[in-house]
């Protein structure tokens, strides 16, 4: 199974592409969609999906993982990453993606033990379990690695 973690955002998106075969899991790719402050949000959401979608032509993933939203005390702030949401779900609907999410706390604790680790203990431990020889980054890219190995590690628990 190959699958593509997003960690969304209006400015960066990360993105990574990771794949399990008999218990390994490996990466094959990781990287960032950045986007402009200054352009319109319409624009910006173009350019997130586009990114994707390129990205998933490429590895031909058989599923998307996204993380979800948590509660953010700005509303404004809540409802541009929502848009970002949408684009990244539609993008996996358009591609014939199927699709999972998972919070941020459920993603922590799956790759590092601890739902309140720091995203450089996420970062370290995402290095560890794909046995990277450099740690990914930005840290955006290494957020939605840890999404793709979530997904890997909870859609195998449900298989048993």
């Amino acid at each position: 199974m190959i699958v593509i973690g997003v960690d969304p955002g209006t400015h960066v998106t990360g993105y990574g592409v990771v794949s399990e075969e008999r218990g390994l899991m490996s990466c094959h790719y990781w990287g960032v969609v950045t986007t402009r402050p200054r352009d319109q949000m319409y624009l910006r959401l173009r350019q997130i999906a586009d990114g994707l979608r390129q990205v998933i032509r490429e590895y031909s993933p058989d599923c998307l993982a996204l993380e979800e939203s948590f509660f953010a005390k700005d509303p404004k702030a809540a409802l541009k990453l929502g848009q970002a949401r949408g684009a990244i779900m539609l993008v996996a609907a358009e591609e014939g993606l199927l699709f999972d999410e998972y919070s941020p706390l459920k993603i922590k604790e799956t790759v590092t033990g601890y739902g309140r680790a720091e995203k450089t203990q996420v970062q370290l431990m995402v290095r560890n379990l794909l046995r990277l020889d450099e740690s990914p980054t930005p840290l955006d890219a290494s957020d939605a690695l840890a999404v793709a190995i979530t997904h890997l590690t909870l859609s195998k628990i449900k298989r048993l």
